[in-house]
């Protein structure tokens, strides 16, 4: 992978997935764990779990950090809906193009919804399933209806982001603003400037929350009590559903367990891909 510049993520590979590419990172080897981001502004999957990375190789892991379509470094393509079919066809198609047959998928928010889609059209390749404030349980209006969603649509799709925009909109992700720093503002600024606008005003995810009890593989969840993007009262419906499912709930916390308690998530994560 070539090294990033000051206010970039690191560019890596390319899988193709028909006419689309698909940029990935990969780091160490072993048993697959692939690495599903949110569809917040100028997302990219090292932006979401950069702070995640180091326990998975560390734990005899190979990382892929999978930019979705119409995110990070992949194609964006405009003139059509971004779909639950059009986010699973392409990851997968990229998948395949890498050689991964079968992994533990990681996804937060529109990643962990298209990890529950990828888990139930394709039971052989998802050997768990961890997810953070998943995505794709709730119906549309629930979603709109929340505070950091409402904010996103009133400053991407609505208006022109600034850096102060997306700052705000970025600060609405998490309980403690601290975690918003200079370093990740660019990263995100850096991608947000090649987003189409469509790629949130035309996204597509109805709600699996009906089909949870058909999921085959062992589930494991994170939710912030505080999350102002997905409620967290979506942990009970895979808790009253899905046969083999645990879930943690952090207080004073938001939409990204990851990042806002990155050490406690990556030491629960180490235990779940080791079985310890």
């Amino acid at each position: 992978m070539s090294a990033m510049n000051a206010s970039a993520p690191p560019r890596g590979c390319i899988a193709k997935a028909g006419d689309y590419d698909i940029h990935y990172l990969s780091y160490g080897e072993g048993p697959a764990v692939v690495f599903l981001h949110g569809s917040g502004l100028g997302a990219s999957a090292y932006s979401n779990f950069k702070q995640n990375v180091a326990v998975v190789v560390s734990s005899g892991h190979r990382a892929v950090l999978i930019d979705m379509i119409g995110f990070g470094y992949s194609s964006k393509p405009t003139g059509l809906d971004y779909t639950t079919e059009l986010f699973v066809t392409t990851v997968k198609a990229a998948l395949d193009n890498i050689g991964i047959e079968r992994c533990s998928l990681v996804g937060n928010s529109l990643g962990g919804g298209i990890g529950i889609r990828l888990a139930l059209d394709h039971p052989e390749l998802v050997e768990r399933l961890i997810m953070m404030a998943p995505g794709a349980i709730e119906e549309r209006e629930t979603y709109f209806a929340m505070p950091g969603i409402a904010k996103m649509v009133s400053v991407f799709v609505d208006g022109v982001v600034d850096r102060d925009g997306l700052r705000t909109v970025l600060e609405s992700l998490v309980f403690d603003p601290k975690h918003i720093t200079n370093e990740l503002l660019e990263e995100r600024f850096c991608i947000l400037e090649t987003q189409p606008k469509e790629v949130l005003s035309r996204m597509a995810i109805p709600s699996m929350g009906e089909r949870l009890s058909e999921l085959q593989c062992p589930v494991y969840g994170f939710w912030g009590q505080q999350d102002q993007m997905t409620p967290a009262s979506g942990a009970n419906k895979f808790l009253n559903q899905v046969p083999k499912c645990e879930f943690l709930i952090f207080s004073n916390c938001g939409h990204w367990v990851m990042v806002e308690y990155a050490e406690r998530f990556n030491l629960a994560l180490r235990n779940i891909l080791t079985g310890a």
